[in-house]
Formats: C-alpha cells, sequence, structure tokens
C-alpha cells in the first residue's frame, strides 16, 4: 500500500473513531462544520472560514465568529449552546487561501453558504465536500 493511500486510511478510522466522526455529544455547539478535500481525500486543514447572521431586517450581515478548521477539517464550535437564534447565517469559506498555500489553482475564491435556521433548539452540521474546480454541501446530522 502506498504512503499517500496509507495516510488516508489512517485519517478515516481516525475520523470514524472519534467522538466528532459519531455526531455531537450533549452541551456542543449548535451548528459545526467539517470540510474535506475531495482533491487528497483528507480533511482540509487551516481553510479560513467565517460566520455571519443576515440582521436589520434582512439588510446586513453581521459576523458571528471568524476560525479555521482543525487538522480534521472540522470547526466544532461555531457557536456557543444557547447562542442560536432564528434567522438565516451564512458560512463563508476562503477556497483560494487554501488552495493557494497548496500551490494549486482554483475556480471559486470563496464559497458561501446560506441557510436558515426555523428552529434554535435543532442542531446543524455543515459539511462542504472541496476541490480546486468544484464544491458540494448538504444539511449534515
Amino acid at each position: 500500500m502506498s504512503s499517500g493511500v496509507a495516510l488516508r486510511l489512517r485519517t478515516l478510522q481516525r475520523h470514524l473513531g472519534s467522538p466528532e466522526g459519531r455526531g455531537m455529544e450533549p452541551g456542543s455547539s449548535p451548528l459545526t462544520t467539517h470540510v474535506l478535500d475531495t482533491a487528497s481525500g483528507l480533511p482540509a486543514q487551516g481553510l479560513w472560514l467565517r460566520l455571519s447572521r443576515l440582521e436589520d431586517h434582512g439588510q446586513q450581515w453581521t459576523e458571528l465568529r471568524k476560525s479555521y478548521t482543525d487538522p480534521d477539517g472540522r470547526c466544532p464550535g461555531l457557536l456557543l449552546p444557547g447562542q442560536m437564534k432564528v434567522g438565516t447565517y451564512k458560512l463563508s469559506f476562503d477556497t483560494e487561501g487554501y488552495w493557494q498555500k497548496r500551490g494549486q489553482e482554483s475556480f471559486y475564491p470563496y464559497v458561501e453558504v446560506v441557510f436558515t435556521v426555523t428552529n434554535e433548539t435543532h442542531k446543524f452540521h455543515v459539511p462542504l465536500l472541496l476541490s480546486p474546480w468544484s464544491y458540494t454541501t448538504y444539511r449534515g446530522s
């Protein structure tokens, strides 16, 4: 087995065996994200992101948090328990900076994922699957 394949396998095994990989524990953040670099098959470590909420009757984005993804591609504590409100949120990912650090050209300079929270008691997980030429997202669990 090549060293690249072995590294991806160990990363996947660690991810599936970790508490984060099994779901969020009680009392944890109501909003999380996880970014996977589909070009390498590894977590997207060190990706800068920003969380904002739409305020002023839909006229102004208010920045709530800036952060980076951890070695597992996660940013688990975007909001503290009790901080979630009904409304529209935006996760902005600096994909250009991420790919430039890797010496890779890319098509999308940033990705913005806008979503609506209708029940502040629910937990939300927003995964991002990322390559230099495409991305996809969905509501995770």
